[in-house]
């Protein structure tokens, strides 16, 4: 896919602070000069390209309700249904496989701590396997975001 000015407007200048608003794809396209229906085409084409792999904003989890790290050991054979059957759970973010005996490592947010108990008591149920439960002792924040220096791109 080859990337035009627009396309890298989106990336760079929406890496954070991405509207949170009732219409943040209008107000993209506002802040552009398009349409919100091409800011929504382009976002589309850049995930079905694989040159985004998420567009939506990045909560402070404490403001937000409950969360966890969360990780189990899926036999390798079938880590790809079991990671799928984990991203069909509501509040999943984050899954990864990880040459772990924990292999599959993923986040799950809940309204409150009594939410977050029984998604992932449910989400055990369903995959047959125990969670391993990661609370968060301390945050850090990492800034994921960073200019792309497109000149260096091939």
């Amino acid at each position: 896919m080859r990337l035009d000015t627009v396309d890298k407007q989106l990336i760079n200048h929406y890496q954070r602070d991405l509207p949170v608003c009732e219409r943040p794809y209008l107000e993209m396209a506002n802040n552009l000069g398009i349409s919100e229906d091409e800011v929504i085409s382009r976002l589309t084409a850049l995930q079905e390209h694989q040159v985004l792999s998420r567009v939506g904003p990045v909560f402070e989890h404490s403001r937000a309700g409950a969360s966890l790290l969360a990780a189990v050991a899926a036999p390798p054979e079938h880590i790809d249904s079991v990671a799928a059957r984990i991203n069909e759970a509501p509040g999943v973010n984050h899954n990864y496989a990880r040459e772990h005996q924990f292999n599959l490592w993923f986040v799950m947010t809940a309204p409150d701590e009594h939410a977050l108990t029984e998604r992932l008591d449910e989400l055990e149920q369903r995959l047959n396997l125990p969670i391993l439960r990661l609370p968060m002792v301390e945050g850090y924040h990492i800034d994921l975001g960073f200019d792309i220096d497109w000149e260096a791109l091939p």
